[in-house]
């Protein structure tokens, strides 16, 4: 114990760390906002769909909506019901008992809509491929707009994916 606060006593304070200016982060935030209010002049509703999952891409997704990142500054806001999106945000291989819920899901959300894969297993099936237990990459199930790899993709990543299904979106529709 003595050791301990004595490293303590030596080290200081470090949490007072400088704060390091992200120059593509701006960028990526004015752009997301920009065809944020050109294509919806509101705010971008997302239904989150965890479809099997380990939870690293979750973990990502909940960090861009941190004060660092700031979504819903942006006009990004996270929705409980399908029935209320603009888009859907998809996570993990689709697993077999969440076939058809991810089709429910689909079909609710109103046009037109937008789906994102996020992570390798989203994208690819990673790890898990299609066998018994798994339909493999999101694309097997319903249409994809984008997909976001990585494994898990970082919140800039997610956040160029949001950016990228818009601004496709608005161009093909």
């Amino acid at each position: 114990m003595y050791t301990l606060l004595k490293q303590i006593a030596r080290s200081g304070i470090v949490t007072d760390v400088e704060v390091q200016v992200d120059d593509a982060l701006r960028v990526t935030k004015q752009g997301l906002d920009d065809a944020i209010l050109r294509r919806f002049g509101r705010s971008l509703s997302i239904r989150h769909v965890d479809a099997g999952s380990c939870n690293g891409c979750e973990l990502e997704i909940h960090m861009a909506q941190t004060a660092h990142y700031n979504v819903e500054g942006l006009g990004i806001k996270f929705v409980a019901s399908p029935r209320h999106a603009d888009m859907l945000l998809v996570t993990g291989p689709v697993s077999r008992h969440m076939e058809v819920a991810l089709k429910r899901t689909y079909e609710a959300t109103p046009d037109p809509k937008l789906v994102v894969a996020i992570g390798d297993c989203g994208c690819t099936g990673g790890v898990f491929g299609e066998s018994y237990a798994s339909c493999g990459r999101v694309s097997n199930v319903i249409p994809v707009d984008v997909a976001v790899p990585g494994c898990p993709p970082t919140p800039e990543a997610i956040m160029q994916g949001i950016l990228t299904a818009i601004t496709r979106e608005r161009t093909i529709g």
